[in-house]
């Protein structure tokens, strides 16, 4: 039997998948996750999954925080991005940070079965043409996936926040916490991350970010 765990936030993509994926695999147990959350506490409750299918911006995800984290967290779990980005640059920093595959969601259903059937069997899949684009990921990189992974996911929402420019009253505001809450956030933030002020957040932020900042 496969098992696999969808984490995406649209329930009319979970259900197309599904049914995509049933005329693939006879006999198929799907669990689904709707945001980082859900996805983090299924995993917590049941971790023996063949595979995760994990959206890079489901609710809590933020770019590459939803892969770090679960990366860091469930090292042996295999893990494919499914996402609507077709940006090369996209696959690559995705696969460099760990996931086994990275599938558009614009593919047929047919061919998204056949891309994680190869997974499953022991390989990497991204689109054609995309393979020759990725590189190893720098020691550098590897350091702060490993410090971002300490974050919690409200803590990352702060960082973000953060990355906005936002006020520590803004933030409080955006999260329905308390301004005294934010700063025992940020402090930790700062601790985790090592650094020590809110211009080494915002480019540790940036470093993290699928697309430039506007």
């Amino acid at each position: 039997m496969a098992r696999f765990l969808v984490a995406d936030d649209h329930p009319l993509f979970r259900e197309a998948l599904q049914g995509a994926l049933a005329k693939q695999f006879a006999a198929l147990e799907l669990r689904e996750a709707d945001s980082l959350e859900a996805t983090l506490a299924a995993l917590e409750d049941d971790d023996d999954v063949d595979l995760l299918l994990l959206d890079l911006h489901m609710p809590g995800s933020g770019d590459l925080y939803g892969l770090i984290r679960v990366r860091e967290d469930y090292p042996l779990l295999p893990v494919a991005i499914i996402s609507g980005s077709e940006d090369p640059d996209v696959m690559a920093r995705c696969i460099g940070f760990g996931a086994l595959g990275f599938i558009p969601k614009s593919l047929p259903s047919g061919n998204i079965a056949e891309a994680i059937q190869t997974i499953l069997d022991g390989d990497t899949w991204v689109p054609e043409g995309v393979a020759d684009r990725l590189a190893g990921l720098s020691q550098e990189d590897q350091d702060l996936a490993h410090k971002v992974a300490e974050l919690t996911p409200q803590q990352y929402r702060v960082l973000c926040h953060l990355h906005e420019g936002l006020l520590n009253k803004q933030i409080a505001y955006a999260l329905g916490i308390t301004e005294a809450t934010v700063k025992a956030h940020i402090t930790a933030i700062f601790r985790k991350l090592d650094i020590n002020n809110r211009t080494q957040a915002v480019l540790m932020a940036e470093r993290l970010q699928l697309t430039p900042s506007e």
